[in-house]
Order: C-alpha cells, then structure tokens, then sequence
C-alpha cells in the first residue's frame, strides 16, 4: 500500500524535548509527525558530524525538517545531506549574519566558554539560555520541556551556536519567526513569516497559530 503521506521531522531547541510540541495537531489524513530527540556529542564532535548521525533517524524519503531554535539550525544543516520537501525553522536565523551582537561578540572572545554551564540542573538558568526568559512563573512548565542537562552537550550546543557559519540558507526553507523573539531578536531577521507577538517560545504559547498556519505552509 503506497505512502501518500507527508512526513514531518520536529526538532525541539537547545536541551528541550519533543514535549515543546504537544500543542501541535495536524490531520493525520495528510500529515505523519515524528519527533527527534538530542543525543550527547561525541568529543570534539562537528556540527556538520552531528547533523548528519541525526539523519540516521529519518526514516522516510522527501521529508519536511521542522526545528525550533538551536534545532532550527541543526535541521539546516542535516538538509544538505539529504533531500528534503521543505525544510522549517521556527524561531531561529538562516546565516550567520542573523546571529545578534551578543553572540557575535562571544564567537570572537570566547566569553561563552565562562557561562557557567555546570548548574544545568538550575532550571532557572536554563531557560534563560535556552528560551531567553526567566522561568520563575512556570518552573513547573520548563522542568518537564528542559530535560537534557548534561553539561558537555550544553557546552557543545552554545559553542556551536555562536560559531555557526551558514552564509546560504537551503532553497526550500521558510523561515517562522516572533516579533518579540528576545533570543534572537527580529532586528536581525530578514525575509521570514512573522508572528505578531510571538516570543522566542511560541512553538509552546501560540501552537494554535501553527496549527491553523502550518498545514498552507508545508504544501504552499
């Protein structure tokens, strides 16, 4: 029996877990949704390495990549391994000249590497770096999204971040993101759909507008 479906990949943000996508709900008469899921990086491990070991987990042809954040870079780079329908980056940038001031700064004097990363298990402080709010009103909420605390994939992730390189975006991607994003700010973001009021977690806060939107995205 032939597959007519549309596979859709989603990869949460830095150190989250599939969870951040619950809110999403598309027809299944159309769409197959599968969740990826960070794993800890081998030492000294390239992003262009990790992107593409994460490739193994696609198990259909032609699929659409759909990333949040830090994963909204990583489904960047795994499309240049493999052929995609479209690829979606939530809340992310497309090249390098999106990434704002700050992390720029970081790349060239290495102050990213003094963050004190080893209180991973400081939900607090991890939402600060993963969502760029702080988490005092919904500690609860960020304690079941934030699970993957280790500090080496941690560091790994922030260092990757600030030194990513991407000049191109892929031809097929459509870039999704919030006006009021605080983590990377729309200032720096050029030709995306922007969600009046979205912050840098609205893939949590405004699933409705995805799951009223995404459906004409994927097959426009």
């Amino acid at each position: 029996m032939p597959d007519n479906k549309i596979h859709i990949y989603l990869m949460p943000g830095m150190a989250a877990n599939p969870s951040i996508f619950d809110g999403l709900s598309l027809s299944s008469d159309i769409f197959e949704v599968h969740t990826l899921e960070w794993f800890v990086p081998d030492k000294n491990m390239s992003f262009e390495s990790y992107a593409k070991k994460m490739c193994d987990n696609i198990f259909h042809g032609n699929p659409v990549l759909l990333g949040v954040s830090f994963g909204g870079m990583l489904v960047q780079e795994m499309a240049k391994h493999i052929q995609t329908r479209k690829v979606i980056a939530v809340s992310t940038v497309k090249t390098k000249e999106e990434l704002p001031k700050r992390m720029i700064f970081a790349k060239y004097t290495k102050v990213h590497k003094l963050l004190p990363t080893g209180l991973v298990n400081n939900v607090e402080l991890l939402a600060k770096y993963a969502f760029g709010e702080t988490a005092t009103k919904r500690l609860d909420l960020y304690k079941k999204y934030l699970s993957v605390r280790d500090k080496k994939y941690i560091d790994w992730s922030i260092d990757h971040i600030v030194n990513w390189n991407q000049t191109q975006p892929p031809k097929n991607l459509v870039h999704i993101h919030g006006e009021k994003d605080a983590v990377f700010p729309m200032a720096n973001i050029k030709n995306c759909i922007t969600v009046k009021n979205g912050t840098h977690t609205m893939i949590i806060h405004r699933a409705k507008w995805f799951n009223e939107n995404l459906p004409s995205i994927i097959l426009g």
